[in-house]
């Protein structure tokens, strides 16, 4: 019970405090951040350039659609009016007035007022006010006016405060600030009769609409001229007016009045409806104090508020319902009623009557989806589904996500997807009856029908189900498509009804299905026709929207042509509910669902994009003309300018040297960067969704870095040169030192050769010379064998004689043998000395060592070393230095101790160690 209490005293509290704003148009607020001024914005006027100028204090702002530029006059002092004719831009300050003009891409000014003495030191004037009457120019202050015919000035006091000037017809009209309203013919002043009821009040605007004059004060509202005299305005809206305080008031076409309060924003009078739309900073404005009114030449209106700028889009096809509030929450559906709209947002469901909301009773929650049919409203809930008619609200089942409603195309039949699955509805006149697909419990985004017995579901994550019943809905057959078809993306599938032919849009490319291969194939005619779409939804049988690359277009479908009309961008950027676009068709409108709320469009609007845009280059803060020429590594900004600023502001691309590619031109500006040097071609299109239309294009130059251009070149020519000049001085120098080194190597070699040739036959010389050594040697060594032998004989004699002395006893036979062996073995006398010195030659250089380490040592001793060098044994030596074999070892006995050797060393190999 507490609950239920607490939901109602909900909704009342709902019911009863929610309050918005109908439809209305777009609005931009621009503030000081955007535009780098003042607060105050005095005056608004569109130039001959289609730039809008503005007077902000201590500067004028001039916008392009593309930047902001500020400039402030000489004495810095603040300007308060602007007024353009042709290429220059009058403007009036304190005790100054001129005008600008604009001269390659800088605003200039020129003072009227300069070494002119208008202005007493005393007084204290600024021009609030610049018209043109009678062929001259008006420059209004709050005492004087000065009038200005091109050459002269002419100064007119008033003896009294004014606050404006106004010309009405061919008549001129002064407002006192508390004296009234005097008409002024030349220099002289009077006051309408009848209009005193304008004393003591401040007249803001004087303005004739359909030959009927209207006077609007600051605070006594809105008067209109008869002739008897003024009345007030009979119109409700006047005393909300008075209450307000009104600032500035025009008529606009379309049979509408604009009047700019003082703090209640701005109020738009439809004399059609009789019907008002109030602008403030409830809804959209963001300031409520409106000073001043400009147009374009769309005629929209750009508001000078008390800080900052509105551009309002009230001639645009295209309206707006918002919600600040928060409350109401995202949209995903709403549909016109008698009396207002109806409504379903994530916070539940709204209906909409005289400026106030309602949240029907048990919607809180995610609504998805409103469908009429008939006099009745079908909405999708995340707790089932509600019928709503006549104002009263009913449940007409529990099945919860009631995600979207589609009707047969072949009969009256409705197909309902849910979380769980497809729900049928038979009758619309018993909606609590329904019928539920079996076998296909998933949750169904969308759902479609063009043939009997058959309907198509779309998955709400991936696939595509093509489902077969009966005629009483049991389920026969479920077949998933886009597996047979063997298409791997098939997340986010939609369902698409044009004419008789439903479409699948999967992943960017568009399906249909073949009955013969029971597969799905690529649509040729919009594949062709609509690329990069990644959504789509239908208005009717031949209007529908689709989504490419984040930008709607509203698509009329002639025949087998499509006409594009681009939506921009800026209406609906970062409020589009993803995978949740619905279209509700109203007469000649359409509503599109937004975050925030929602956008009406007419069925019929075309957008016809402005062809003429203008190009400015700008490098170095310097304005370029076509074919220019830059420096090389600077940054090129090109603005490519429209001039408008509404809903007929084209959608812009463009392509760099003959690229293939076609890149998005943002916020009209292009900048480039790290330019290669040479020629490049800027080429400007227009993109419809379709096709692309060249409308402008900008040739350039880059200039050769610094260190290509001629002067570096022939630096660096000249650098070379030096170079190669002293590279070859060098080479030369080197060459000759090469041939000088060559030629002493040359000499050096042949030194050495002939050194090497004469060495070498020095050697041969030598070996030859140690040939003839060994050979006389070896015949030395023979020699000396031949001796050694001789002597070995001879001792073999003394043996054979001592046996025949011992064996014979004949003397006379013993004498005769004993001569006989002498005879034999007699030894030469020469040939022992020749054996002596053959030995001391053989062995000289061994004799020499010897005698060197030891000197003591006798003749006999060398040769004694000398036969032991030889490896001859004692009995060997004996004979040969005729001594007995006792004799040898005690001789050697004397020579190991003369050679100082121990008891274990060896002689022998002493001496061959020498």
């Amino acid at each position: 019970m507490k609950s239920t209490l607490l939901k109602l005293l909900f909704f009342f509290f709902i019911a009863s405090q929610i309050h918005a704003q109908e439809l209305l148009p777009f609005v931009e607020n621009y503030n000081k951040s955007d535009y780098q001024g003042d607060n105050q914005i005095w005056n608004a006027a569109q130039g001959n350039d289609k730039a809008m100028y503005f007077a902000n204090n201590h500067y004028l702002l001039r916008y392009d659609g593309v930047i902001w530029e500020k400039y402030s006059l000489p004495n810095k002092t603040i300007i308060r009016s602007i007024l353009i004719e042709g290429d220059r831009i009058y403007s009036g300050s304190y005790k100054e007035f001129g005008y600008w003009y604009r001269q390659n891409g800088k605003m200039k000014y020129v003072s009227i007022t300069r070494n002119l003495r208008l202005f007493d030191e005393k007084d204290n004037e600024e021009i609030w006010k610049i018209f043109r009457y009678n062929g001259s120019l008006y420059f209004q202050s709050f005492n004087d006016v000065f009038i200005y015919d091109g050459k002269h000035i002419q100064k007119i006091k008033f003896p009294f405060l004014i606050s404006y000037c106004f010309v009405v017809d061919k008549n001129l009209y002064v407002a006192s600030v508390d004296k009234g309203l005097f008409s002024m013919n030349g220099s002289k002043i009077s006051n309408p009769k009848g209009w005193n009821i304008l004393k003591n009040t401040v007249v803001h605007a004087i303005e004739k609409y359909k030959e009927i004059t209207y006077i609007f004060t600051q605070k006594k509202g809105i008067f209109i001229v008869e002739k008897s005299g003024l009345k007030p305005w009979n119109n409700p809206l006047n005393e909300t007016l008075k209450a307000n305080g009104i600032n500035v008031a025009k008529f606009i076409k379309n049979n509408k009045l604009v009047v700019g309060t003082g703090n209640k924003g701005v109020y738009i009078y439809d004399f059609n409806t009789q019907t008002y739309k109030n602008i403030d900073r409830n809804n959209v404005l963001m300031n409520n104090s409106v000073l001043c009114i400009g147009f374009d030449k769309e005629e929209d209106l750009w508001l000078g508020l008390d800080n900052g700028i509105a551009h309002v889009e009230v001639n645009s096809p295209i309206s707006f319902f918002y919600d600040n509030s928060g409350i109401l929450g995202s949209v995903y559906s709403v549909a016109t009623t008698n009396d207002g709209y109806l409504i379903a947002s994530n916070h539940g469901i709204f209906e909409f009557n005289s400026g106030n909301f309602n949240m029907l009773a048990n919607t809180q929650g995610q609504g998805w989806n409103i469908t009429k049919i008939g006099s009745k409203y079908i909405i999708g809930h995340n707790d089932g589904t509600f019928c709503y008619e006549n104002g009263a609200l009913t449940k007409i089942n529990h099945v919860s996500g009631g995600w979207n409603l589609s009707k047969s195309m072949i009969n009256d039949t409705y197909f309902q997807s849910t979380y769980s699955g497809i729900l049928v509805y038979n009758d619309a006149s018993k909606l609590t009856q329904n019928i539920l697909i079996k076998d296909l419990s998933k949750p169904i985004k969308y759902v479609a029908q063009n043939k009997k017995n058959e309907i198509w579901a779309a998955d709400n994550y991936r696939g595509l189900y093509r489902v077969l019943f009966d005629d009483n809905y049991k389920t026969n057959k479920i077949e998933n498509i886009t597996q047979q078809s063997k298409i791997k993306n098939d997340f986010g599938v939609k369902i698409f009804e044009f004419r008789d032919e439903i479409l699948f849009l999967i992943n960017n490319i568009w399906y249909t299905f073949n009955s013969i291969s029971n597969k799905l194939e690529e649509n040729e005619l919009f594949n062709t026709n609509f690329k990069n779409i990644s959504d789509v939804v239908a208005i009717d049988k031949d209007h529908f929207i689709v989504l490419q690359e984040n930008i709607l277009y509203h698509i009329y479908a002639n025949g087998n042509k499509f006409v594009w009309n681009m939506i921009q961008e800026k209406y609906y950027k970062g409020k589009l509910i993803n995978e949740n676009l619905r279209i509700f068709r109203s007469q000649n409108h359409y509503l599109l669902n937004l975050d925030d709320g929602f956008i009406s469009l007419q069925l019929e609007y075309q957008n016809k994009q402005n062809k003429g845009v203008k190009v400015e280059a700008y490098n170095n803060g310097e304005l370029l003309p076509n074919e220019s020429k830059i420096k090389h590594n600077t940054e090129l900004r090109i603005n490519v300018i429209s001039g408008i600023y509404g809903a007929g502001k084209p959608n812009l691309f463009y392509q760099i040297n003959k690229a293939r590619n076609y890149i998005p031109i943002s916020n009209g500006a292009i900048i480039l960067n790290n330019l290669s040097s040479g020629s490049h071609s800027i080429v400007i299109f227009k993109h419809d969704g379709a096709n692309y239309d060249k409308v402008a294009s900008f040739d350039f130059k880059v200039a050769q870095p610094w260190y290509f251009s001629f002067w570096m070149i022939l630096l660096y020519l000249l650098v070379i040169g030096a170079v190669l000049f002293f590279y070859y001085k060098w080479n030369k120098l080197r060459y000759t030192q090469k041939l000088k080194l060559q030629a002493e190597e040359l000499k050096h070699q042949r030194e050495i050769l002939e050194m090497e040739l004469k060495a070498e036959n020095e050697l041969n010389i030598q070996e030859y010379e140690k040939h003839i050594l060994e050979l006389e040697l070896q015949t030395k060594s023979s020699e000396v064998a031949g001796k050694s032998l001789s002597i070995a004989k001879q001792s073999e004699m003394i043996d054979n004689i001592q046996n025949i002395l011992d064996s014979e006893k004949d003397f006379n036979k013993l004498k005769s043998e004993i001569k006989k062996a002498i005879k034999i073995n007699e030894v030469n006398k020469h040939e022992w000395e020749i054996f002596e010195t053959n030995l001391n030659q053989i062995h000289n250089e061994f004799i020499i060592n010897l005698s060197k380490k030891f000197p003591n040592l006798t003749p006999k001793d060398i040769k004694l070393c000398v036969y032991l060098k030889m490896n001859l044994s004692s009995k060997e030596i004996a004979p040969m230095m005729n001594i007995s074999f006792r004799g040898v070892e005690l001789h050697r006995y004397r020579l190991r101790k003369k050679l100082n050797l121990s008891q274990e060393e060896n002689l022998s190999k002493f001496l061959l160690s020498l």
